[in-house]
C-alpha cells in the first residue's frame, strides 16, 4: 500500500508543481489538461478551462505528490488547501534548510526551521501557493522510539 497526497489548486497547479519540482529536484512524470480529456467522459469542459490542469504527477524519491486545478465542472466554490500539512522528512541539516528554504521563497514561516527536543531541524511554512509545509529532519535518538 502507498499512501499519497493529492492537493487540489485554483487555476495554478501546474506552476505550482513545477516550482516544486525544482524545490525537490523531482521528476514531473505527468500533466493532463481538461481539454485532454476523452470526449467518451460526456462532460464539456468550459473554453476558459481547457488548459487548467486535470492531473500531474511529481515523483519525489519514490514518493508521489499529486494534484490537479479544481474542476471547471464542479459545483463548490474553491475554498483553499486547508486543516493538513505535508510533513518531509530530510537526512541533513543542510538538506532541512535548503528545501525550507526553496518552499518559503513568497511564501509565510509559521515556525522558523530550528533545532528541537526532537529535531536537528524543524520548521514549518505555507507556500506561495497556501500548501502547509513541516521541514523536520530528526534527531538518531528520537527516530529509534
Amino acid at each position: 500500500m502507498q499512501l499519497s497526497t493529492y492537493l487540489i489548486f485554483d487555476g495554478n497547479c501546474r506552476e505550482a508543481f513545477e516550482f516544486y519540482q525544482r524545490c525537490f529536484d523531482a521528476k514531473l512524470e505527468a500533466v493532463s489538461t481538461y481539454a485532454e480529456m476523452p470526449a467518451s467522459e460526456g462532460m464539456e469542459v468550459p473554453t476558459e478551462a481547457s488548459n487548467l490542469v486535470m492531473h500531474a504527477r511529481l515523483r519525489i524519491g519514490d514518493q508521489l505528490l499529486m494534484a490537479s486545478d479544481n474542476a471547471p465542472f464542479c459545483p463548490a466554490p474553491y475554498e483553499g488547501i486547508k486543516g493538513a500539512s505535508i510533513a518531509v522528512g530530510v537526512d541533513s541539516v543542510e538538506e532541512a534548510e535548503r528545501l525550507f528554504n526553496a518552499l518559503a521563497d513568497n511564501g509565510s514561516v509559521e515556525m522558523p526551521l530550528e533545532e528541537t527536543f526532537w529535531a536537528h531541524r524543524f520548521g514549518m511554512l505555507v507556500d506561495r501557493f497556501g500548501v502547509a509545509w513541516m521541514i523536520n529532519y530528526e534527531k538518531e535518538e528520537q527516530a529509534t522510539t
